[in-house]
């Protein structure tokens, strides 16, 4: 059985030490979370599969790592000063700030069906209800205490004021001194760093279209409230590519695109069938956008909720930061100096002449990958003896640990020892993380790598140094010798996480066993 709930990962997520809240000794900070030992061991491991399939695996691809803060010249000219903003409305009652649209979705339906109604739009068409509350504050301010929309903190129904938009870029000083020229932004996306490093790139690799440039980063986004764990923050890690291609040739590409990130998704562990794909709607598109499909996955509690955009942004990023460039008289404008423009741009494969590229971007979250990644792993099974065990069925290339090695008894020196060379040994083979387990008891040792999604355990017994039944002491090894095939000596005791079948391997046959199975 999969997750049913948000609660449950939450709680699996602290109780294992995949993520904890940012700041908790200090009562916690809103939208901000910190992945601990096995948290970032898998969120590495998701952006490695990612950069993997994008940049080594294709011969079209480059990679960048762009500053976070950025000349406040780069977002004006982008359309974020502008356009990057939510609208946001206060609750004059008890002086709760809110995200208008969320506000209202959250509420009952016959409550919303009112403020549709107020506002002259229908209620299946919720995108235009939230458009008709923001074209017209007061009206919407009316129509929200008129429907009885309650708060969801005390649920009273609120004083609402008027909604306003509120700018989610975080503001930042650069320098010693703090006037309004000495100011820049934290990256709202990463995408702007592949743009302003356009004609860096083009010039270093000779690259011709079409071809991409791949990032994975930080952005910022000053949420007016951020929810749901991990899904929604106020600092979050992107997976971007910016993908050029030869104007006209966009709509096939961003079809090429569409199939590609979902058979990524499939190959991580999150099935297709769990993903809507989204044609938004041209009133919802972003400023810079032509077209945009939204990959919405059904996560536990919270429904289809997008988890990737993958966005036709024809040529308005380079076209804007062309054009402003040359306003700015950093660059000649096209009748003065052809040449000169063609540093933001690049040849046309056919005609040889500099044209600005359309720009197809595959745009996923690491948090909210992490959190789909983990919902289709989260398994409730029940064992034949009756008792229930949770496993992660994690793909075993995005397990924070690929093998945990156990000494059957932590005071046999031998044992451990052994068990230390061998985890030593598949160390070097650069699997990922091996783990020297040596809690002591076998069975808690394997429930407990169970729920934390280890694909094998090897165990280091008394038949692996060749000691006889009569030399084993007080070794617990109730659960150890369940489904072994005999005794032999020089060999150890392998199961498999999701099967639970136990199989003795030589030593010496043991990495390219593991190898094999981890491949």
């Amino acid at each position: 059985m999969p997750a049913t709930s948000m609660e449950e990962l939450v709680s699996l997520c602290k109780r294992r030490g995949f993520i904890f809240q940012g700041s908790e000794i200090y009562g916690g900070l809103q939208g901000f979370y910190d992945y601990g030992p096995l948290g970032v061991e898998l969120k590495n491991n998701i952006k490695a599969a990612w950069w993997r399939a994008n940049v080594y695996e294709r011969d079209d691809m480059e990679g960048l790592d762009a500053s976070i803060i950025m000349h406040r010249q780069v977002l004006r000219h982008s359309g974020h000063e502008a356009t990057f903003s939510d609208p946001m409305i206060d609750n004059k009652k008890n002086n709760k700030r809110y995200r208008l649209d969320h506000l209202v979705k959250d509420q009952k339906a016959d409550v919303i069906a009112r403020v549709a109604a107020a506002m002259g739009e229908s209620a299946e068409n919720f995108p235009a209800v939230v458009a008709a509350l923001n074209a017209s504050p007061a009206q919407a301010s009316q129509a929200l205490k008129d429907a009885g929309v309650r708060d969801p903190f005390s649920g009273e129904v609120g004083d609402w004021t008027e909604p306003k938009p509120f700018n989610m870029m975080f503001k930042t000083t650069i320098g010693p001194v703090a006037d309004d020229e000495s100011y820049g932004y934290l990256r709202p996306e990463t995408a702007q760093g592949i743009f302003t490093n356009f004609k860096n790139v083009v010039d270093s690799t000779s690259r011709r279209l079409p071809f991409g440039i791949a990032q994975i980063g930080k952005a910022f986004r000053n949420e007016i409230t951020p929810r749901n764990f991990i899904f929604r923050v106020r600092e979050l890690e992107q997976m971007e590519i910016e993908f050029f291609v030869v104007p006209g040739t966009d709509e096939h590409w961003h079809e090429h695109w569409l199939e590609r990130r979902l058979s990524w998704w499939e190959a991580q562990g999150v099935p297709r069938s769990k993903i809507e794909i989204l044609d938004v709607p041209k009133e919802d598109l972003a400023h810079y956008s032509k077209r945009t499909y939204d990959l919405m996955y059904d996560y536990p509690t919270l429904g289809h909720e997008e988890i990737e955009g993958i966005a036709n942004r024809s040529d308005y990023d380079l076209g804007s930061h062309t054009k402003n460039q040359s306003e700015l008289g950093l660059v000649a404008t096209v009748e003065e100096n052809l040449d000169s423009i063609a540093k933001l741009t690049i040849a046309h494969p056919e005609t040889n002449k500099p044209v600005v590229p359309f720009v197809i971007e595959p745009s996923a979250g690491v948090d909210r990958a992490l959190l789909a990644v983990l919902s289709e792993a989260f398994t409730k099974e029940t064992l034949e003896n009756g008792s229930e065990r949770i496993v992660l069925k994690l793909r075993p290339h995005l397990a924070p640990i690929k093998v945990a090695v156990i000494p059957l008894a932590r005071n046999k020196a031998e044992l451990v020892e052994l068990a230390r060379s061998i985890k030593n040994d598949l160390q070097k083979l650069g699997l990922g993380r091996i783990l020297l387990e040596d809690s002591g008891n076998i069975g808690k040792a394997y429930r407990r790598h169970d729920e934390v999604g280890t694909p094998y355990c090897v165990t280091v017994d008394f038949d692996t140094i060749g000691q006889s039944e009569a030399d084993r002491g007080e070794a617990d090894r109730g659960e150890a010798d369940r489904g072994e095939n005999g005794s032999l000596t020089g060999t150890v005791t392998v199961r498999d996480r999701d099967t639970l079948a136990q199989e003795r391997v030589k030593i010496s046959e043991l990495t390219a066993y593991l190898q094999a199975k981890l491949k």
